[in-house]
């Protein structure tokens, strides 16, 4: 498959040819990885051991001694004794007024969702190929009309540049000015999240793929919906946020020589053996 390679100025200077992009998009995997990199990023969390349980409550539901609620139509439950108006009040139990929860929330429990390394290699490469598919990124809602071909392939030397202005004048050369208008716009959040500090809802925009960092991330951390990968540590979210893959990409030389590595380290990797073979 033979992508051309578009200079910082918007024209062709060359091209590549690659198999990265012609993986089958498998989008069930996809979401399962993407699902296992959330999962791996949630905080446990629980209630304090003694919530509820700090009560000088006590059972008087015995039968023969003082204060019992024997035969006295109440329900046996621990009960709180001699503190004035709060005398036989139920406390502790989940069913009374600052009692203990039934089911507390544990931080003991495990968040985790297990992927194995050949799926996140092939949800990778899937979320890769899922990119160079026109169709795909269009209905993500990205604006490429006037993109001049999908997926993008620049020159090395856009990951060395270092100002806003210079990765903008590059996105507009290309033809992606509509596409960052669309990722200005925010829209305030229906339902409680405005008050949880996810008020408004934001769009993601390119994402731009290179080999090594060597300044764009800063240069384009203040453009609205664009993202900086690096192509050794890349995430299957951040190639399909929400777990829908076909994000637009813009992918340097060297970033795509990384990948065929990714690539053919999976098709050269031995197949598992069953057992009794």
């Amino acid at each position: 498959m033979k992508i051309p390679v578009y200079s910082l100025k918007g024209e062709v200077k060359g091209s590549i040819s690659s198999a990265v992009f012609s993986h089958p998009v498998r989008e069930d995997l996809v979401w399962r990885a993407v699902v296992a990199e959330q999962a791996a990023r949630r905080q446990p969390y629980g209630t304090d051991a003694l919530a509820g349980m700090r009560s000088s409550a006590h059972y008087h539901g015995r039968r023969g001694i003082r204060h019992s609620m024997m035969n006295r139509e109440m329900a046996r439950m621990k009960r709180i004794h001699g503190s004035g108006y709060l005398h036989m009040t139920a406390r502790v139990v989940p069913q009374a007024v600052k009692g203990r929860k039934a089911h507390p929330p544990k931080p003991e429990k495990s968040w985790e969702r297990k992927l194995n390394k050949k799926e996140r290699i092939a949800a990778i490469l899937s979320a890769v190929s899922a990119s160079a598919v026109k169709e795909i990124v269009a209905s993500r809602g990205h604006r490429i009309d006037s993109l001049k071909h999908v997926p993008l392939i620049v020159e090395d030397r856009l990951q060395e540049l270092r100002k806003t202005k210079d990765v903008m004048e590059f996105l507009e050369k290309v033809g992606l000015s509509e596409e960052i208008s669309r990722a200005k716009e925010k829209k305030v959040r229906p339902g409680k999240g405005t008050s949880r500090g996810r008020r408004y809802r934001k769009k993601k925009g390119p994402l731009i793929i290179v080999a090594e960092d060597k300044g764009i991330s800063r240069a384009a951390r203040n453009i609205p919906g664009v993202d900086v990968a690096e192509a050794g540590t890349l995430s299957v979210e951040a190639l399909a946020p929400g777990s829908m893959a076909g994000r637009l990409c813009i992918i340097t030389e060297s970033a795509v020589s990384q990948l065929a590595r990714l690539s053919e380290k999976e098709a050269n990797a031995p197949a598992k053996k069953k057992a009794g073979e």
